[in-house]
């Protein structure tokens, strides 16, 4: 029988155990690894009476193995071995024994500390400590962590003697900082002697930190006041250090690179990470040991690229979790409308191309949810002209919660390179040239939002799509994607202008003017937005139906034949319903989601809007105009404060005129985006057909946890794998997950890997203590409303009763029936230019957005007072203190 195992005898973990197949591994690849054999687990076996296995397969430990030592036969393979070992010098020497058990120092369990190890052993005294390392592996200790790990139970180990190396100075080495993380930097602990003083916690060792480049950027001295030496029989012996011995660096800086480099060097062979333990004797320097760093999994490296993620705007289109096919379509179409819009504004093509990532990493998917990437966005804002100046304006587009710190901003962005005087010239050329182009786009933006309504309304004129086969399918949409996604120009001119005269108007009228909110008053009741007709056709849909018991019936509960014969019986009803579909049937719930049903899929909900309104519909408030009083009391109040400042009445009327015509083109524009995306999500839902049809996929719903480029690359050949079904079934597991997991914060960083590391979880919110009665967010509706509060999570299930407040965590254009149901509304997300902003003008609704955690601070029944000029909500009655129940049976949703 063998039992006695050399580095080139096997290569098979099973007789080496893992401390020496981590050596050998080692060894082959050239590091310094003092000689050493192995002792198979089979020895230990072997030296067992029957009774001791016996009482080890009971779930006995090393109690029952007290006078375990080695057979007579195991004892003579050990002195054969011992005897190659010492036999290139003839001379006496010492080893170490050491367990070297199956699963020690593996990726995930090390059992440092946990076995019997026995250093400067006489080579006669082996076979006595190799007993003891075998009892070692039954201890209690060692039973309670493989107990705790949910690992098997003891067997015997490998046993690993090792030539002893007598060291000047030892100890262990990370080739990357487990504490911080930096993969980039490797720490050295060293101490006079043998590691063991270290080990055992008698010395605290020098601590030296030597970056990738070699460098040594830190560096600790500990005075040490003893050291470990050879003993005279097997061990050490502890021997005092003299005063300037203890207080001098144990390594000189060559040397702490060496060692650095060594634990590197171990690192590229195992190809991660690794905890070494070494040994300098005289000049020589030896590796002793290696294993796995296991904190560094779940340890972002603090030295990785910082990204920046901010969901504060971007949640209003892409609430929750989103499928894969939703974000490659929202990815490709961010990534072609922005490089489009630089390049309209003059910004050259080398430039653009030096930027490409940037444009490439603006949204990102994170825990299948959408984030702005907000290093990406400003990258790309600061290619456009005037970028100092508008940076603010974009971020109260965006709605983020937080401003940069401009130290913050430049750790973001690029280190920008010294530049030239003539590089200096151009870019100012490149500044003026911008904004002239830009002037000149504003200038002609009316004729290119009418050829643009032109060329969308030709694109979307579309056969019948039930009749197509998947490879016109998708030419289909390769049709839609090109003369849209990459000419969406006069949209997001109309975007970057809404944005500067809206943030210019702001920043005017409130130095001018005292009045708080006077700038919202002045921005409302513009006319012509295309969002709040949703709101006014419902109500009057409502009005229709109101009064006719049979039909409010119907719509609530009824089948599609008790719908059918009201149709025939109340045609004017179902004209306009039919026309309310035709026009806004993709204006549905999530409807940049191409997952979320429409109202052609599911009108039940829209039926079910129309008679909860007429069963409560009294006389309906004419909804405000462009001459609305509330704006014409604003424009009075304007007019009074800047009287004798005529300049500035003229450029502020100016200002507030051009942020009313953009921002309503910016909704109306919206809405053609909401066709776009209802258009492609009608071409993708045939293409899950075909597919569900072919067997390719189970139902056709799967082809939303495909992305864009799957699916059409599976009709033209250039899709990576043919196996949708088992892409679907993997994506599908990974997205539950993430609908079962905490939501990430709505704002965090990242460092280096996105996906490789945990995401801190959000601060629990707490609920409003009794003095917390007056919150604050951003008034972005006129006048002040007192109601009860009804926090709705989900618009399918809400019933308001008209006179409530409306408090949501966000909303978006499928929420405007219930804006119409309401007497205020309160929004955790969103910005003074976000949707619920704009139709909370337009309908005169005194509204307040982004007020933090609004969702948990305000509870159902609280009576509250808003206030949308100053965006305060002062709690007048908390919810305990009163009667209020909210009313309403599930699924009698107001909502469009």
């Amino acid at each position: 029988m063998c039992y006695v195992f050399f580095a080139h005898d096997t290569d098979d973990r099973q007789q080496l155990g893992g401390k020496a197949a981590a050596l050998q591994h080692l060894q082959a690849r050239g590091l310094p690894v003092p000689d050493w054999f192995v002792l198979a687990p089979q020895a230990c076996w072997d030296s067992m009476t029957p009774s001791q296995r016996d009482a080890l397969a009971e779930g006995g430990d090393a109690d029952n193995l007290e006078r375990l030592v080695p057979s007579r036969a195991v004892e003579a393979a050990l002195a054969d071995a011992l005897a190659r070992l010492v036999a290139p010098t003839g001379d006496p020497v010492r080893v170490a024994v050491r367990s070297s058990a199956l699963d020690e120092d593996g990726a995930l369990h090390s059992f440092a500390g946990q076995l019997e190890s026995v250093l400067n052993v006489p080579v006669e005294h082996v076979a006595a400590h190799v007993g003891r390392v075998w009892r070692s592996a039954f201890g209690s200790r060692v039973r309670a962590y493989r107990s705790e790990r949910g690992l098997p139970p003891p067997s015997p180990p490998a046993v690993l003697i090792q030539r002893m190396v007598q060291a000047d100075c030892a100890g262990v080495a990370f080739s990357a900082d487990p504490a911080t993380g930096q993969r980039g930097t490797a720490v050295v602990s060293a101490v006079v002697g043998f590691g063991t003083a270290l080990v055992d916690g008698e010395v605290d060792a020098d601590t030296y930190r030597v970056d990738r480049n070699g460098e040594l950027v830190d560096l600790v001295v500990a005075p040490q006041a003893v050291t470990h030496r050879r003993g005279r029989d097997a061990g050490i012996q502890h021997v005092a250090l003299a005063p300037e011995d203890s207080a001098r660096a144990v390594l000189t800086v060559p040397q702490a690179r060496a060692v650095a480099d060594l634990a590197r060097r171990s690192a590229a062979a195992f190809g991660r990470p690794q905890d070494i333990e070494w040994a300098y004797e005289g000049a020589a320097l030896y590796l002793l040991q290696s294993r796995p760093i296991t904190t560094l999994a779940a340890l972002p490296d603090p030295d990785g690229t910082p990204r920046l993620w901010d969901n504060s705007n971007i949640a209003e289109s892409y609430n929750g979790v989103t499928t894969p096919l939703t974000f490659s379509f929202a990815h490709k179409a961010y990534r072609s409308v922005y490089r489009t819009f630089c390049r309209l504004l003059g910004v050259r093509a080398d430039v653009l191309e030096a930027n490409a990532d940037a444009f490439d990493a603006m949204i990102g998917l994170v825990r299948g949810r959408l984030y702005y990437n907000l290093a990406s966005w400003y990258r790309v804002l600061a290619l456009l002209p005037g970028f100092r100046f508008n940076r603010a304006f974009m971020e109260d587009m965006m709605g983020v919660r937080e401003r940069l710190a401009p130290e913050d901003l430049r750790a973001l962005l690029p280190p920008a390179a010294p530049t030239s005087r003539r590089a200096r010239w151009r870019d100012l050329a490149d500044l003026v040239r911008g904004t002239l182009r830009l002037v000149a786009a504003y200038r002609h933006l009316p004729r290119s939002i009418a050829r643009f309504q032109q060329r969308l309304d030709h694109t979307l004129d579309l056969p019948d799509l039930a009749l197509l086969r998947l490879d016109e399918l998708a030419e289909h949409y390769r049709g839609l994607e090109a003369p849209l996604l990459r000419r969406w120009d006069a949209p997001i001119v109309n975007d970057f202008a809404a944005m500067i005269f809206f943030g210019l108007s702001k920043r005017l009228v409130e130095r001018w003017t005292p009045a708080p909110g006077l700038h919202n008053a002045l921005l409302s009741g513009v006319g012509g937005i295309v969002s709040a007709e949703p709101a006014r056709q419902l109500r009057r849909l409502a009005e229709t139906a109101q009064g006719d018991p049979a039909l409010i019936d119907a719509l609530t509960e009824g089948s599609e034949a008790d719908l059918r014969k009201e149709w025939a019986r109340r045609p004017d009803v179902a004209a306009l319903v039919e026309a309310y579909l035709d026009r806004f049937s993709d204006r549905c719930l999530d409807e940049l989601k191409l997952e979320s049903p429409t109202l052609r899929d599911d009108p039940r909900g829209f039926y079910r809007s129309i008679a909860a309104l007429a069963s409560r519909l009294e006389e309906p408030p004419a909804p405000p105009q462009a001459d609305s009083p509330v704006r014409a009391d604003a424009e009075a109040r304007l007019a009074q404060a800047l009287r004798g400042h005529p300049l500035r009445r003229a450029l502020a009327r100016w200002t507030l005129h051009h942020a009313r015509t953009r921002i309503a083109a910016r909704e109306n524009l919206r809405f053609e985006r909401t066709r776009v995306f209802g258009t492609a999500r009608r071409l993708f839902v045939e293409m899950g057909r075909r597919l569900s049809a072919d067997a390719v996929l189970d139902q056709h719903d799967d082809v939303f946890y495909l992305d864009v480029e799957e699916v059409l690359g599976f009709a033209d050949g250039t899709a990576t794998t043919a196996d949708l079904r088992g892409l679907v079934a993997v994506r599908r597991r990974e997205f539950d997950g993430y609908r079962a997991a905490a939501a990430p914060p709505d704002r965090f960083t990242t460092r280096g890997a996105v996906h490789a590391y945990p995401i801190a979880s959000p601060a629990e919110a707490g609920t409003p203590s009794d003095s917390e009665t007056d919150l604050q967010g951003l008034g972005c509706g006129p006048g002040t409303a007192r109601g009860r509060v009804r926090v709705v999570q989900d618009p399918h299930e809400a019933v308001l009763q008209g006179t409530e407040i409306l408090v949501a965590e966000r909303t978006d254009p499928g929420w405007i029936g219930l804006f119409a149901s309401c007497a205020g509304l309160v929004v955790e997300r969103g910005s003074l230019l976000s949707h619920a902003a704009i139709v909370a003008r337009e309908l005169g609704l005194p509204a307040v957005v982004g007020l933090p955690n609004a969702t948990r601070r305000l509870a159902d029944g609280d009576l509250v007072e808003i206030d949308g000029r100053t965006g305060t909500v002062r709690v007048i009655e908390p919810a305990s203190a009163s009667s209020y129940a909210p009313t309403g049976e599930v699924g009698d949703a107001v909502y469009v």
